[in-house]
């Protein structure tokens, strides 16, 4: 009898081992699809930072003369605005001619 109690608890540990191993196997499957999905992410977020610095770089590169870019058209809509205060001056003056020599011409012709 006392043999047959050894097998029985030899056949318990050797089951007990059995269901451990699977667990192990389990929990190690578990985990290496764990580990491939966090590396898939990690290359996801990888490819997403390289975007990212491709557009902060094109967005630097454009904008980096910006406030140049800036003061320049500000000078030039100075400038127009004085051109054109120039230009309405002028166009002032020449109407103000016309109408002395429009003038002119009505006097000559009255006593002509």
């Amino acid at each position: 009898m006392p043999n047959n109690s050894l097998v029985q608890l030899i056949g318990i540990k050797v089951k007990m081992v059995t269901i451990v191993v699977l667990i192990n196997i389990l929990i190690s499957l578990m985990l290496i699809y764990i580990a491939r999905q966090v590396w898939r992410l990690q290359e996801k977020l990888e490819n997403i930072a390289d975007k990212l610095n491709s557009y902060e770089r094109a967005i630097h590169a454009a904008l980096h003369t910006a406030p140049e870019n800036i003061y320049t058209g500000q000078q030039k809509i100075y400038d127009l605005r004085q051109k054109h205060q120039n230009l309405k001056l002028q166009i002032q003056q020449v109407r103000q001619i016309l109408n002395i020599i429009l003038l002119g011409r009505n006097i000559w012709q009255r006593y002509l």
